[in-house]
């Protein structure tokens, strides 16, 4: 998994993002790792020729982004050596020559190298710097003596490179030659690169970027020639190339005995139902009517800022601020957990029991909302069953209904109350923070969190806090796969298809606000369902879609709550962490009625219409409760008073 560290600084760092590493073991075809390279690396970086006509045409504005654009190239120039190979030096009479694992590359001198570096180096000092012009200093000088000292065209490398045989088999063919090879030549450690700390979010990632890049050449560069095969002696230095790891050899070894690779079937055409299916009227459908006990939340631990995520962009990335991250998505900062998805389950399940004051003998079945578990045997239900000391209940399962999974964990807890007449424990929990990789618009958007509730059976007389569930799943192929985890063709990580999300989530959002405007107010009130939700709590996708899709579906932005802000989007538990935060802010102060929307990964989505009573919802977090977390929790863990605008939006 991709998960983040904290450098000595105390700043999160994604290793993912500065160091590429492809995930070979997805990879079935040369045609395949074509796309991924083209995708990664050469869509965004400029050739050495580009450069050079921007250099003369005024292209650059400023010293950083003519930094920007030598480091792409330099990660496009290294785009196979960097993600399938280990570079070493190696003596050539030492050199194994029948061995068919060990590759020596074939390179053509860089057309006009010489006038790319001259005018580079010319114009550099003539621009203004950006941000700090002595920190731009050091990370030119760095950039500079790995571009100032190419010796060969990048535009024509092959992904495979020959055998040594190979190699010789052509006398002309020329490849690095080192008169000398100091293995003490000095590389920046992996805890360097962690640690590489500047005040501007930008440069400390363009800062790693210059560092990686010079730990791809660690010999005297200015030394280095091209030789031809048979003007190489035994006491000259050779760069050969080996696989990185036992999953590029596997690569290798299917491209060299002709794998055909699998074909997918193509979908078929969707077709609508039959007819609708309409929502569940609770108090109609069921006997034994739900009552919601307990509602508790557990957040990350660890505060990912927009600016964190600027620090940490990736070599695959378009420019964007932390200003311009907040615009596209409605996030400021995201909550990621130093814990294991099962532990932050765990804590919420724990901090429920106690809320809720319940012991483990008393509940009746264990249902966990996730889309981010590993865990198959056993699942996450059963674990949790088995450390919360649940000798024996109904049912234990786990349910992947994604940002979807608050509605639908719901609708199973009052289906199986029906047939338990006992508390049912709900758990929604996911960690993203280890799953995204160098995918930037899932960097941006996805978080860590957990909540829980306990469902249990109305008193004699009551009529209990839910009124309408409803759930849907599919829609056309785009769309059911339109959220991807784990996706091969972006090395497993989760990647997210912006024009189909919010075409599912469109959809989905009209035909809910058509529903419940269609049907009548509880307990024979005047007017619509519609009209008596006192307030619109949806899943915190994307604040900025989900406010333009609500207003098209024809609600005004103060009937919704969002607490995407300071958390992030955290699927299943979006919602009732959501939940949470608006009693815990003030904005819930008094039983309402509550419509909750969930739409997502899967074309899944669903709702529930709900009564919310404050003195359910733990507003302390988790760890506060008496369930310690190992990371120490930071100042932005303490529960912050709404703002008064807030407040009034809300009441």
């Amino acid at each position: 998994m991709n998960a983040f560290v904290l450098n000595r600084h105390g700043r999160l760092v994604f290793p993912s993002s500065v160091m590429p590493q492809l995930d070979f073991s997805t990879m079935e075809s040369l045609d395949q790792l074509d796309t991924v390279i083209r995708r990664d690396f050469e869509t965004k970086a400029p050739s050495g020729t580009d450069i050079l006509e921007r250099i003369r045409t005024g292209g650059y504005d400023d010293r950083y982004a003519l930094m920007r654009d030598i480091a792409l190239n330099l990660f496009w120039a290294n785009r196979f050596s960097i993600t399938m190979y280990d570079k070493r030096p190696t003596r050539w009479a030492d050199l194994p020559r029948t061995r068919s694992d060990v590759f020596l590359p074939v390179l053509e001198p860089w057309e006009d190298g010489e006038t790319k570096v001259a005018a580079v180096e010319q114009a550099y000092p003539t621009l203004p710097a950006r941000w700090d012009g002595e920190v731009e200093d050091q990370v030119f000088g760095v950039l500079f003596d790995v571009f100032g000292n190419r010796r060969n065209h990048a535009t024509t490398l092959p992904a495979v490179k020959p055998t040594v045989a190979e190699f010789l088999a052509e006398p002309a063919n020329l490849t690095f030659r080192l008169p000398h090879y100091d293995p003490d030549y000095p590389v920046y450690e992996y805890d360097d690169v962690l640690d590489c700390r500047e005040d501007v979010p930008e440069l400390e990632a363009l800062h790693r970027w210059a560092m990686v890049l010079h730990n791809q050449y660690p010999w005297d560069r200015s030394a280095v020639e091209l030789a031809r095969a048979d003007q190489i002696s035994d006491d000259d230095y050779v760069v050969a190339f080996h696989p990185r790891d036992r999953e590029v050899r596997e690569f290798l070894r299917r491209l060299a005995t002709g794998a055909v690779p699998r074909q997918a079937p193509a979908p078929r055409e969707s077709r609508p139902p039959v007819r609708p299916f309409p929502p569940v009227d609770v108090r109609r459908a069921f006997t034994v009517l739900p009552r919601l006990e307990c509602l508790v939340a557990v957040h990350g631990d660890q505060v990912c800022t927009n600016d964190d995520v600027v620090r940490n962009s990736a070599y695959n990335w378009s420019p964007m601020s932390a200003a311009e991250i907040q615009e596209k998505t409605g996030v400021e900062e995201r909550r990621y957990t130093s814990l294991s998805l099962e532990e932050l389950a765990l804590q919420a399940a724990e901090a429920a029991l106690e809320k809720a004051g319940r012991g483990p003998e008393e509940i009746g079945g264990v249902v966990v909302c996730t889309c981010t578990s590993s865990r198959l045997i056993p699942s996450l239900a059963t674990y949790i069953c088995g450390q919360l000391g649940i000798h024996q209940t109904h049912a234990a399962y786990d349910l992947v209904a994604a940002c979807a999974g608050m509605p639908y964990g719901l609708a199973e807890a009052a289906r199986l109350l029906q047939e338990v007449e006992r508390p049912v424990l709900v758990v929604c929990a996911e960690k993203f923070s280890d799953k995204i990789g160098n995918v930037r618009p899932s960097r941006m958007l996805f978080a860590d969190g957990a909540a829980a509730m306990i469902v249990g059976v109305a008193g004699e007389g009551q009529g209990g806090d839910f009124d309408y569930l409803q759930t849907y799943a599919s829609g056309p192929a785009s769309e059911v796969n339109s959220i991807i985890w784990p996706n091969p063709e972006f090395d497993n990580n989760i990647t997210v298809f912006g024009p189909q999300v919010k075409a599912l989530a469109g959809r989905y959002l009209a035909q809910m606000i058509e529903e419940i405007g269609a049907l009548p107010a509880p307990d024979g009130a005047a007017g619509s369902l519609l009209d008596s939700i006192d307030l619109i709590v949806p899943h915190q996708a994307n604040k900025t879609m989900v406010l333009q899709l609500a207003e098209r579906a024809g609600l005004r932005a103060d009937q919704l709550y969002f607490n995407i802000e300071t958390t992030g989007n955290a699927s299943s538990a979006s919602i009732p962490l959501a939940i949470h935060d608006a009693v815990r802010d003030g904005v819930i102060t008094t039983p309402v009625r509550v419509f909750a929307p969930g739409f997502g990964a899967g074309a899944v989505a669903g709702y529930a219409v709900m009564r919310v009573d404050p003195a359910v919802v733990d507003v302390r977090d988790a760890r506060a409760a008496g369930v310690a977390a190992e990371a120490p929790a930071t100042a932005a863990d303490e529960p912050r008073p709404a703002s008064e605008q807030l407040r009034e939006a809300f009441t």
